[in-house]
């Protein structure tokens, strides 16, 4: 496609966004809803809309409607901008950060490489050294773009390069199983942490403003514990079995290891401050209902003992722009979500659509939209555009048929990083590995589709059981 093809195209997106925004504006207001909530509604659909068709990027979408929430007079500029001074906006921005030192020091592949070397000598023990890996760095990179596919892609190309694994005819040897076994896991961990995936806290913040229910950090760890680690456990042995790699021995893995280990030298003074930032700040998070400590200000300390003690400089902080960005569209769509539920639009919502739920059994009705929901994210090439659409209206439809509110919430929030299995367009790191030509597209949407419904039996199928035993409901 030339460039003034791509622009055609992205000009016709914009039209399409802002007819959508024009359109629900002039429709009549529903019974009980006022003229601000139904405005504020036009403009925020109309941003989600283009969050999902990307006229320009997501912050620069978020930008121009809250723009309008102030220009047409929907809200004021203060309440345009009160999500800008949302703690959690603030936790994941500093989450970004906290990325960028794992990246900038090296920590992130020392530890995949210790233990590489460590369990590394055989195909599958290499696969659960790559996702122990994940599961460590997951808590402190909100990004699977930045963790599966920024710190542990190479590796694992370096990996299937040693064992003359590249794509084509030997790409069955060793390539297509790290490569799918890395992905799918990276799915899991996104689900079982609050700052693991960049949405994650836009959805508790969501459930907070839409239902009063706040989800912490240590309360959305716990409930994923039980599903989330019998899925960590499975999933590289379910993708063994399903790409079948040739070789199943991989001594090489090791020595590759600790070729890399003796290039990067001893652990440095920033690594260990890094680290220490890291267990205090994932120590207070655990522990954060007992000690009280706001979870945005313990990222802050983490921050500041980074900065204070020279492990990252304030040019990495103004450098970091995904964390930025971060902060204008999660502050932008927490604002406007903060803004209609004040304005009663949310209540309204939900009393409509509980007159056509009524009389369900609340735990089908719940299963139902959960695989809707599932399923819908084919339609999307974000996580982010999918929770921002669907969470809210899933979620009340799902309360308004009796589900208990903060089960009906955890369940969308973990459905909505789960999802990202099922595509090579679904979420950061799936251009990356997909791209990689390791997979073929057949086998890639076959093997996230049985994927899915693995996690269908394990988080909707066994999860209630471990949900009920903690007291979710």
């Amino acid at each position: 496609m030339s460039a003034s093809d791509s622009q055609q195209h992205r000009v016709l997106r914009g039209v399409a966004t802002a007819l959508v925004a024009v359109v629900i504006w002039c429709l009549p207001m529903p019974a009980g809803v006022s003229g601000k909530a139904w405005h504020l509604f036009a403009i925020f659909f109309a941003t989600i809309i283009g969050l999902i068709l990307q006229p320009l990027p997501m912050g620069a979408v978020v930008l121009l409607g809250t723009t309008l929430t102030a220009l047409t007079g929907t809200l004021s500029i203060a309440d345009a901008l009160n999500g800008f001074m949302n703690g959690t906006v603030w936790l994941i921005v500093v989450a970004f950060l906290f990325a960028r030192a794992f990246s900038k020091t090296g920590l992130g592949r020392r530890i995949a490489y210790l233990l590489i070397r460590a369990v590394g000598h055989r195909t599958i023990g290499l696969a659960y050294a790559l996702a122990v890996s994940d599961m460590i760095l997951a808590p402190g990179i909100p990004s699977g773009a930045a963790r599966t596919g920024g710190v542990l892609f190479p590796i694992v190309k370096s990996l299937a390069t040693t064992y003359g694994s590249e794509p084509g005819p030997t790409a069955g040897r060793i390539g297509s199983y790290l490569m799918l076994s890395a992905y799918h896991v990276h799915a899991v961990t996104c689900a079982m942490f609050l700052t693991s995936m960049a949405a994650n806290p836009l959805i508790a913040e969501l459930t907070k403003k839409t239902i009063g229910i706040e989800i912490t950090w240590g309360g959305w760890a716990l409930a994923a514990l039980g599903p989330g680690l019998l899925s960590f456990l499975i999933m590289p042995l379910l993708i063994f079995q399903l790409a079948r790699p040739e070789i199943r021995q991989t001594p090489e893995a090791a020595e590759l290891a600790t070729t890399e280990l003796a290039k990067m030298g001893p652990m440095g003074r920033a690594e260990w401050v890094v680290l220490g930032a890291f267990a205090l700040a994932l120590g207070l998070w655990l522990t954060g209902s007992w000690t009280g400590i706001d979870a945005t200000v313990v990222a802050f300390l983490g921050l500041c003992l980074m900065l204070v003690l020279g492990a990252i400089g304030w040019d990495d902080v103004l450098a970091e722009r995904p964390g930025w960005d971060a902060l204008i569209w999660f502050g932008g769509l927490v604002g406007m979500a903060t803004m209609l539920a004040k304005l009663g639009l949310i209540k309204w919502f939900s009393v409509a659509v509980g007159g056509y739920v009524k009389g369900w059994p609340w735990l089908p009705a719940l299963a139902i939209l959960a695989l809707v929901y599932m399923y819908s994210h084919y339609f999307f090439a974000s996580l982010t555009a999918h929770a921002s659409a669907f969470f809210v209206p899933f979620l009340t439809v799902a309360v308004a048929a009796g589900a208990p509110p903060y089960f009906a919430a955890l369940t969308f929030a973990f459905f909505s990083n789960l999802c990202v299995c099922l595509t090579h367009y679904g979420g950061g790191p799936s251009p990356v590995y997909f791209g990689a030509g390791y997979v073929s597209l057949k086998k890639w949407w076959g093997i996230g589709f049985l994927v899915s419904l693995v996690y269908l039996v394990i988080w909707m199928g066994l999860g209630p059981f471990y949900w009920r035993a903690i007291g979710l409901f």
